[in-house]
């Protein structure tokens, strides 16, 4: 047992911190101090997922517990930082709130706004200008590419649509999604498939409609239905 560590009926975020410093440190958990980032990579995945399963369920309690896993891979990856010499959790909270202050001059400056679409639009305004985004192409780059590809695809065509270098009209993304359809072959390629696919994120983006979500909800349905498809 560590002689240092002191049990509470109620632990905060610093005690998580010195937890993950224990648990690291000389005399600590074995694999805990095995781990760096890539191995611990698939398991902030996994958590973030458990997260938002348990926000569609609505179960607050899950919830709570997930969002706990969450923290602690943020934790964990400040700590293997600091380890290293680099960052440490202190300065990730540093950084954020930073950022969100820089990022909300309404509130935290003088900016006037008229709505939360204004809101958003300085947001991304300033976003571009901190990543020093001076091309659309660059733009687009930034976005994660770890992100699942449906996602990815769809905040790509976003930024294209507001740079105006993707037809936004419904009559054009319907009419490229027909032609992207009639030009499968009897065995589509990956190419062919992979086109039809981004006119179909085009779709949903022109929709205000999340994929992502689309297909999840569509993949549920399937599965309620006994394997049967379904309007």
């Amino acid at each position: 047992m560590n002689k240092n560590f002191c049990f509470k009926s109620s632990y905060d975020f610093n005690d998580l911190v010195s937890i993950m410093s224990i648990l690291r440190g000389e005399g600590g958990c074995p694999w805990d101090r095995e781990q760096d980032h890539k191995t611990i990579r698939n398991n902030f995945i996994e958590e973030v997922y458990e997260a938002v399963e348990a926000i569609d369920t609505e179960n607050r309690e899950l919830l709570q517990e997930e969002l706990g896993d969450v923290l602690l891979q943020v934790v964990f990856h400040a700590r293997i930082e600091e380890e290293a010499g680099g960052f440490d959790v202190h300065a990730v909270c540093d950084g954020i709130c930073k950022k969100l202050i820089h990022r909300h001059p309404h509130i935290f400056s003088d900016t006037e706004v008229a709505d939360s679409g204004e809101v958003l639009t300085n947001w991304n305004a300033i976003k571009r200008i901190e990543k020093n985004q001076t091309t659309v192409k660059k733009e687009m780059a930034d976005v994660a590419r770890s992100l699942p590809a449906l996602m990815r695809t769809q905040k790509v065509i976003k930024r294209a649509g507001s740079a105006g270098v993707l037809p936004c009209d419904s009559a054009v993304v319907l009419s490229d999604l027909k032609e992207a359809a009639a030009a499968l072959g009897d065995v589509p390629s990956k190419k062919e498939l992979g086109r039809l696919l981004f006119d179909v994120c085009r779709l949903c983006q022109n929709a205000g409609v999340e994929g992502e979500e689309a297909l999840y909800e569509a993949c549920d349905a399937f599965i309620e239905a006994d394997g049967r498809l379904s309007n």
